[in-house]
């Protein structure tokens, strides 16, 4: 980012009458992922977080995040340009409000926020006014194109249930709601509903689309003609029209006097603008897909432990050799990510990585999600934390693990010992705990922070995000958090369980594994109960671990889960693969 880009922008706010310009790090599918025609933020501000929002004025401006990317943030960004702030400390509407002169128009890209997002706005006293086009595209001379990758058929094998099935079981959905149509906007949940997957996005096998569901269950496809062949529209079938998208602001025109759905906190606002200028009632709800798109059929859970078992054997290679490369001081957090990425690429079905891996060192740990580049990449010295978290996408499961290791040859201080043993605690609260139906996910959120606060130590980030099946590795509606939706956690979701620690400036300490939710059978509970299921298959690292400081049953956890991992990994490694396996599974060794 340039001083130059920051100044054309205002130039160019001053031409439209703004005072004011709120940049989120956005599409318009609003999704955690975009196209590098949408990377507005990175282009303005330098920072490449996925989550983010920049807030520009006449003579200041300011650019937030959350969390995880603090430290990133300010890595990035240029503070004689930007203010660099917490995105949940101090929001920004509320800073527009005390910055922005009085009665001054703020704009926005109505196809860049939620319905929600503006309200907040609104709500701070701001006069909110939308831009017909961005002027951040007036400026941003060389943006890239828009991605043209085709949509494919994903096949039953994969999917579990046909497309038919699930517009039926959604039009019937509406049809009790009272509903006469669903505007979907979020392409995951369009790639599940209709069976296909594309490649328009980093990590995220889905094609970018719109689409419109009916009450009688006929589907309009709003997409670039081009990426869809014969095939792929012979396998949409006869009740999906496809359109170009530029049929989309006419067919939400033609649902005038017509109650459509709209979900307020995942679909930009533009749609319920135009919707309400063409006379239609706008349903704020959720989108209908969410949830049984989250809870996986039986053919998608068995797809996912068929993907961890295969990953499982790629991530133990590495491991393996990290333990022997990482004493040896000839590697860096880079050339340990392409040795991962290269095991992976072994794998039967391998599709890429699901997300870019995170591989820090030391110090590079503590940012919750740091990636290395040429500037930053760092040697992994020995006898220091190094924190891997990875994922790869197969056509039958999507992956994500997180594992923290001493380098060695040394003993890890037992401060850090007792740190990790606490993270280790409150992962395997969560693995190993029950809980009756309809218990959300900030209720057990606390089971993983316990033995951490017993200590005055926290982490800044949820303990557990939704997975997807062959789509997005962060996917809702449910999560393991404090700020989660009061969305019940059911049978068939995948979750992410991975507490940690960071210390700014010294590592970061993170266990990540995903689990299935399956219903639990408790002889004699009046109600439905559910547990855990772990998909993952790793070892931790048990040097840094107190066994003394576990419980006896946390033990047992433990050693029952290496046990199973030596079990299912073993047999598909070599043979010195297989004695570090071993090794690494070993029971705890634990005296009175």
């Amino acid at each position: 980012m340039s001083v130059d880009a920051l100044t054309t922008l205002r130039h160019e706010l001053a031409r439209l009458g703004l005072d004011g310009f709120i940049v989120p790090r956005a599409d318009e599918h609003l999704g955690e992922y975009v196209p590098a025609a949408a990377e507005r933020l990175a282009w303005l501000t330098g920072f490449t977080g996925s989550a983010g929002l920049a807030a520009v004025l006449a003579s200041t401006a300011a650019v937030f995040t959350d969390g995880r990317y603090v430290l990133q943030l300010a890595e990035q960004t240029d503070p004689d340009l930007w203010q660099r702030l917490h995105i949940t400390d101090e929001p920004p509407p509320d800073w527009l409000a005390r910055h922005a002169p009085r009665n001054g128009r703020i704009g926005y890209d109505p196809l860049l926020i939620a319905g929600d997002g503006l309200a907040r706005y609104i709500d701070a006293g701001l006069t909110m006014v939308a831009v017909e086009r961005n002027p951040i595209d007036a400026v941003w001379t060389d943006r890239p194109p828009a991605p043209t990758a085709p949509a494919v058929p994903y096949p039953l094998t994969y999917a579990g249930q046909s497309s038919d099935a699930k517009c039926a079981s959604l039009a019937t959905a509406l049809r009790l709601a009272k509903q006469d149509a669903a505007v979907l906007t979020d392409p995951a949940s369009i790639a599940w509903l209709l069976n296909i997957r594309g490649a328009d996005v980093p990590f995220t096998p889905f094609a970018l689309a719109f689409a419109i569901v009916h009450a009688n269950a006929d589907t309009d496809l709003f997409i670039d003609a081009g990426k869809v062949s014969a095939d792929t529209r012979a396998w949409l079938g006869n009740t999906v029209s496809v359109q170009d998208r530029i049929a989309l602001a006419p067919a939400l025109e033609r649902l005038a006097n017509k109650t459509v759905r709209v979900d307020p906190a995942g679909s930009p606002v533009w749609f319920s603008q135009k919707l309400k200028e063409s006379g239609a009632v706008v349903a704020p709800a959720s989108d209908p897909c969410l949830l049984p798109k989250a809870c996986k059929n039986p053919v998608e859970q068995q797809g996912a432990r068929a993907a961890h078992a295969r990953d499982a054997v790629a991530v133990c290679r590495f491991l393996h050799w990290l333990s022997v490369r990482g004493p040896t001081g000839q590697e860096s957090e880079m050339s340990a990510a392409a040795a991962l990425l290269a095991f992976r690429e072994q794998a039967q079905n391998f599709r890429g990585e699901s997300f870019p891996a995170i591989s820090g060192a030391g110090e590079h740990g503590a940012i919750i999600h740091y990636r290395a580049t040429e500037d930053t990449n760092r040697t992994i010295s020995p006898d220091e934390i190094y924190l891997i978290d990875s994922g790869a996408q197969y056509p039958d499961g999507t992956t994500d693990i997180t594992r923290t290791v001493w380098t060695g040859p040394g003993d890890p201080p037992e401060t850090v010992r007792d740190q990790a043993t606490r993270v280790m605690q409150g992962h395997i609260a969560i693995a190993s705990a029950i809980f009756p139906k309809g218990v959300g996910g900030a209720h057990l959120d606390a089971f993983a922070r316990r033995p951490l606060w017993e200590a005055g130590l926290d982490y800044d980030h949820g303990t557990g995000h939704g997975v997807g099946s062959y789509l997005s590795v962060h996917e809702g509606p449910v999560s393991l958090s404090r700020l989660a939706r009061p969305v019940p956690i059911d049978v068939g979701m995948i979750l992410s369980n991975e507490p940690g620690f960071y210390l700014s400036g010294q590592y970061g300490i993170r266990l990540e594994n995903l689990l299935l939710v399956q219903p639990a059978e408790l002889p004699g509970a009046g109600k439905p109960f559910l547990r855990f299921e772990t998909l993952t298959l790793a070892p931790f690292d048990r040097r840094l671990l107190n066994p003394g400081a576990m419980t006896a049953r946390e033990r047992a956890w433990l050693d029952d889960y290496h046990a199973r991992v030596l079990q299912m990994v073993g047999p598909a490694l070599g043979h010195a693969e297989r004695v570090w396996l071993a090794e690494a599974c070993a029971p705890l060794e634990y005296s009175i």
